[in-house]
């Protein structure tokens, strides 16, 4: 370091730094912090990530996969309600506890992305046994997903119910 600054090498280096320069190093860290591109891709994986989750019970993956922030509407018969995070997440665990051979299947279209945003329809068919009868809810929602830590997770979802 010495011989670095008897040469005045780095003195040279500083100097030789110009403001346009600095900025553009600022804005390269600025845009680079700049929340992550929705696409379709992380849409799809989306999907992937929850089937497996969903049907595996492991309510910790499904819980990466939905927001803090998430709100979930759910409207079945003229009758609506709507859940946190949290209620989801208890709603989902109690249902599992309660029933045996749970499956869960799902698929998306009509994606539409926006900045780190996605808009999509999705389509879920949950079945289990309760009491030894096979139920299955069918639910079509227009959900809204959006980045999180590289990753698309669920915001918004608008819901209606049918049990078969």
């Amino acid at each position: 370091m010495k011989r670095i600054w008897e040469k005045g090498l780095l003195a040279l280096l500083i100097k030789s730094v110009s403001v346009s320069g600095l900025a553009a190093i600022v804005s390269t860290v600025a845009v680079s912090a700049q929340a992550a591109t929705m696409n379709e891709g992380l849409v799809q994986n989306y999907a992937a990530a929850m089937k497996s989750a969903a049907n595996s019970k492991n309510i910790n993956q499904v819980a990466q996969l939905v927001s803090d922030d998430a709100l979930i509407s759910l409207s079945r018969k003229g009758k609506s309600t709507s859940l946190d995070k949290s209620a989801y997440l208890r709603l989902l665990q109690n249902s599992w506890n309660q029933t045996s051979n749970y499956r869960y299947d799902i698929s998306i279209d009509n994606i539409v992305t926006t900045g780190s945003q996605a808009k999509a329809n999705v389509n879920t068919i949950e079945s289990w046994v309760k009491d030894g009868k096979e139920v299955s809810f069918v639910t079509t929602s227009r959900v809204t997903l959006t980045v999180s830590t590289g990753n698309a997770v669920l915001l918004r979802a608008v819901s209606q119910v049918t049990i078969n």
